[in-house]
C-alpha cells in the first residue's frame, strides 16, 4: 500500500514537470525566439496591449511558474540525497575480522550443493579487541584503528573515551566543591538565585550525555579496562616520538588544544606541572581568554620563550612543579614516578632554539611543534584527530583528540580554580539558573497553583521525584519504558511552568542537533502519553503554545508538596520548630536520587540546600547543645561534604567536651574529601584549633 501511493506521488510529481513544457511548446513554441527589432519595439510602446504581446506575457508568466516548480522539486531532491549520504556515512560498517566472517558464513550458505565436499572447519576468529595470531602462531596485538577509535564524537570535537570519563569526573567533583563550599543562611523561596548553581557549559553536559549512551561492555574497546593511547600520559605505547613531534594540516590547531585539555585533565590530581606552553601558542589556541584563565589552570606552566622554560625546567626545586631537571630526566628514561610534562611550541620557536628544544625533550613526556618539524617526525592531522606520517611512507599515525576552540574553553572551565573573588555562596544575586520557578508570583508552587485529584477519584497517579523517579498508580510503579520519556517527565515536573520544545531537547539530547531531534521528542512524549492513557486514562500532558506541562489536576508530586513546605517556612511570621521539621520530613531522599542527567545538578543541589538549611536553622534555634548537634550530624547525613556543617558539629563537640568525637569527626571529614579527589583547604581544617580549647561544662 506504501509503495503503491509512493509511486502514485511519483507520477503525479513527474506529470507536472513534464506536462507544462510539451502543452507550451506545441501551442506556443519556444519561450525564446529572438530578441525584438527596433522597429518592433516601437510599435510596442505605441501600442503595448496586443493580442500578441499578452500571449507573450501569459507565456512567460506560465514558464516561470514552471521554472519556480522545477526548482523546488530540485531541492527537495537534493535535500533527501544529502540526508541519505549523511546516513549512510554515519552508518558503522564492518571491521575486517566482520566482513571475513560474513563472508565465510555467505560462502557456506550459498556454496552448499549436491556436490558439497565436506572440508575441516575453520579455527575460530579471536576478537579484535583480544588479539588475534599472526602466520607463525603468535598472539599480535588488537587491531589499533578499532581502539584508537573508541571515543567520543561531540560538536566541535573528538575526545577518547577515558578523556570523556575524566571529563565527567571533573564535571562532578565541580559539584562536590559548590557543595563543600556552601554555608547555610536564612532560608528563602523554592525557586533560588544562588549563584553558584549556575549549570556547567552545555559541552562539558553533551560529553555527559555522550558518555552515557555510548558505554560500551567490559572489555570492549572503548571500556575502561582498554584504555586510550593519549591519555595519563599520551607517551603509553611509544605513540609520540622523543625527539618531538609536528603537527600540520587542518586539525593541527585542534590536536594543540586536544593535548592541552587531555593532560591537563590527567594530571589534576599531582602537583607537577602538566603542560608547559608558550604565551603566542596559548594565545593562538585558546583566543582573547587565555591569559585570564591560564592563571586559574593548576598543571600549567605558560612561558614567554624557549630560553625561559629552560630556567623553568632547570631551575625548579624538588616538589615544586616538575621536581628538578635531572630527576624529571631520569623518571622519564627509568620510567618511574610521574611523567614529565608536554611542551607545546610554535615552529619559529622551535625553529630558532633547536638545540634547547632537544635538551628539553629528554625532560618531557611529549614535545609538540605546531608545524613542520625537521628534527622529529611530522604528522599532518585531519578535523577528525586522524594522523598520517609526512615521512614519505604515509603511514598512518594514532588518532588524536581534537577540540575547537571554545569547546576547549568549555572543558578547561571545569578543572580552573574559582575565580580570584567569588561571590558568597548562597547569597542572592541575578538569577542565571532559575531552579525550579513556579507560576506565582514569588517564583513558589503553591498548593493553589497544582490543585489535586479529588478523594472520590479510586485510580490516582502519584509522582515521586525525591528518591528515584517512579510514577505511581494507586501505589502500584507504571512501567515507562523509555528512558527518555522518564526523562521528560521528571523534568516537566521540576519545571511546573512548562517548558518548549528547545528547551526539552537541549536537555534531553545535549549536544545533538536540534533540528534532528524534534520526531525524536515527539515519539518520546506520544509514547509517554500513550502509556499513561493506557494505564491511568488520563491525558497528563498538556500542549498549548508550542509548551509542554504537567497537568496539576491528574497528578500529585511529592517535589511540589515539598516546596509548599519551604514556603510555609519563609513566610512564617514566628520561628516556630514545626515549620523546619516539615521541611526535613518532606525530604526522602536526594532529586532523582542514581540518575545521572546532566540538567539535574543544579535543581538537585538547590533543593538539598533548602533542608540543609532547615537543619541549620533547627540547630541554631535550639536551646539544649545536645539537641543542636543532633540536628547538625542529622545535616551532615543529608550532605556529608559541606564544610559549614562540619565546623559547627566540631565545635559543638567540643563544647560539650568530647574531644575524641570531635578529632574522629574531623578527621573523617578530611578522608572524605580525599578519597573524593578534593585536596582538604586550611579553610576546612578551621576546626583544628578548636581541639585545643577547653570544655565548656553544659547543663
Amino acid at each position: 500500500m506504501r509503495l503503491s501511493r509512493q509511486l502514485i506521488s511519483l507520477l503525479s510529481v513527474l506529470t507536472l514537470l513534464a506536462g507544462p513544457p510539451i502543452v507550451l511548446l506545441s501551442l506556443v513554441g519556444a519561450p525564446i525566439q529572438g530578441w525584438p527589432t527596433a522597429g518592433q519595439a516601437r510599435e510596442w510602446v505605441q501600442n503595448p496591449l496586443t493580442e500578441q504581446t499578452l500571449t507573450a506575457a501569459l507565456t512567460i508568466a506560465a514558464w516561470l511558474l514552471w521554472l519556480l516548480l522545477a526548482y523546488t522539486v530540485t531541492i527537495r531532491v537534493l535535500t533527501r540525497l544529502s540526508a541519505t549520504v549523511s546516513w549512510l556515512r554515519r552508518m558503522p560498517l564492518p571491521t575486517r575480522w566482520q566482513a571475513t566472517a560474513g563472508g565465510i558464513a555467505g560462502a557456506a550458505v550459498f556454496g552448499v550443493s549436491s556436490h558439497a565436499i565436506t572440508a575441516p572447519p575453520p579455527p575460530p576468529t579471536q576478537p579484535a579487541a583480544a588479539g588475534t595470531l599472526d602466520e607463525a602462531g603468535n598472539p599480535t596485538p588488537p587491531d589499533r584503528d578499532v581502539l584508537a577509535d573508541a571515543g567520543i564524537s561531540i560538536a566541535g570535537g573528538w575526545l577518547p573515551r577515558d578523556v570523556a570519563e575524566q571529563v565527567s569526573a571533573a564535571a562532578a567533583l565541580v559539584w562536590l566543591r559548590r557543595r563543600r563550599s556552601y554555608r547555610p543562611h536564612p532560608p528563602g523561596p523554592p525557586s533560588r538565585e544562588d549563584t553558584d548553581l549556575a549549570p556547567l557549559p552545555p559541552t562539558v553536559a553533551a560529553v555527559q550525555a555522550a558518555l552515557a549512551d555510548s558505554t560500551p561492555p567490559p572489555g570492549e574497546p572503548g571500556s575502561a579496562s582498554a584504555g586510550s593511547s593519549l591519555l595519563d600520559r599520551p607517551t603509553v605505547g611509544d605513540a609520540f616520538p622523543r625527539a618531538g613531534v609536528g603537527l600540520t594540516g587542518l586539525g593541527a590547531q585542534d590536536a594543540a588544544r586536544g593535548l592541552l585539555v587531555t593532560n591537563l585533565l590527567a594530571g589534576r590530581h599531582h602537583p607537577a606541572v602538566s603542560v608547559v606552553a608558550t604565551r603566542s601558542v596559548l594565545v593562538g589556541l585558546l583566543g582573547p581568554t587565555a591569559e585570564t584563565l591560564a592563571r586559574r589552570l593548576p598543571g600549567l606552566a605558560v612561558m614567554d620563550n624557549l630560553g625561559q622554560a629552560a630556567a623553568f625546567f632547570s631551575d625548579a626545586p624538588s616538589g615544586r612543579g616538575l621536581g628538578g631537571r635531572g630527576q624529571a630526566q631520569r623518571d622519564t628514561q627509568e620510567g618511574t614516578g610521574t611523567p614529565g610534562p608536554t611542551l607545546i611550541v610554535d615552529e619559529a620557536s622551535a625553529t630558532d632554539n633547536t638545540e634547547t628544544l632537544a635538551s628539553l625533550a629528554t625532560a618531557c613526556a611529549v614535545v609538540a611543534v605546531l608545524g613542520r618539524w625537521p628534527a622529529g617526525q611530522t604528522w599532518q592531522v585531519d578535523p577528525s584527530g586522524r594522523t598520517h606520517h609526512l615521512d614519505g611512507s604515509g603511514s598512518a599515525g594514532p588518532r588524536m583528540c581534537v577540540l575547537a576552540r571554545v569547546t576547549a574553553t568549555d572543558l578547561l572551565t571545569v578543572i580552573a580554580h574559582p575565580d580570584p573573588a567569588p561571590p558568597e555562596p548562597g547569597t542572592s544575586g541575578p538569577s542565571r539558573h532559575p531552579a525550579l520557578a513556579g507560576r506565582s508570583p514569588q517564583g513558589v508552587v503553591t498548593a493553589q497553583d497544582h490543585p489535586v485529584r479529588s478523594g472520590d477519584d479510586k485510580r490516582h497517579l502519584y509522582l515521586r521525584l525525591l528518591g528515584e523517579p517512579t510514577l505511581l498508580l494507586d501505589g502500584h510503579p507504571v512501567e515507562i519504558r523509555r528512558t527518555a520519556a522518564l526523562q521528560v517527565l521528571v523534568f516537566l515536573a521540576a519545571h511546573p511552568d512548562g517548558a518548549d520544545t528547545r528547551q526539552l531537547t537541549d536537555a534531553i539530547w545535549p549536544g545533538l542537533p536540534r533540528h534532528s531531534l524534534t520526531g525524536r521528542l515527539y515519539t518520546t512524549l506520544s509514547d509517554l502519553r500513550a502509556t499513561i492513557r493506557s494505564t491511568a486514562g488520563v491525558a497528563l500532558i498538556e500542549h498549548s503554545d508550542d509548551r509542554y506541562r504537567l497537568d496539576p489536576t491528574g497528578v500529585t508530586v511529592d517535589l511540589w508538596h515539598f516546596h509548599d513546605a519551604v514556603r510555609d517556612a519563609t513566610t512564617a511570621v514566628a520561628t516556630d520548630a514545626a515549620i523546619w521539621k516539615a521541611v526535613i520530613d518532606a525530604y526522602p531522599g536526594d532529586f532523582a536520587a542514581r540518575r545521572t542527567w546532566p540538567w539535574l545538578d543544579p535543581i538537585r543541589e538547590a533543593t538539598r540546600r533548602h533542608v540543609i538549611d532547615a537543619h541549620a536553622a533547627l540547630a541554631s534555634a535550639s536551646p539544649d547543645a545536645r539537641e543542636a548537634l543532633a540536628w547538625l550530624q542529622a545535616g551532615i547525613r543529608i550532605d556529608p561534604y559541606n564544610a559549614d556543617l562540619h565546623t559547627r558539629a566540631v565545635t559543638a563537640l567540643v563544647t560539650l567536651g568530647d574531644h575524641d568525637a570531635a578529632d574522629v569527626l574531623r578527621k573523617g571529614y578530611t578522608r572524605r574529601l580525599a578519597a573524593a579527589g578534593i585536596t582538604p583547604t586550611d579553610s576546612d581544617l578551621t576546626t583544628a584549633t578548636l581541639m585545643d580549647q577547653p570544655a565548656v561544662p553544659t547543663r
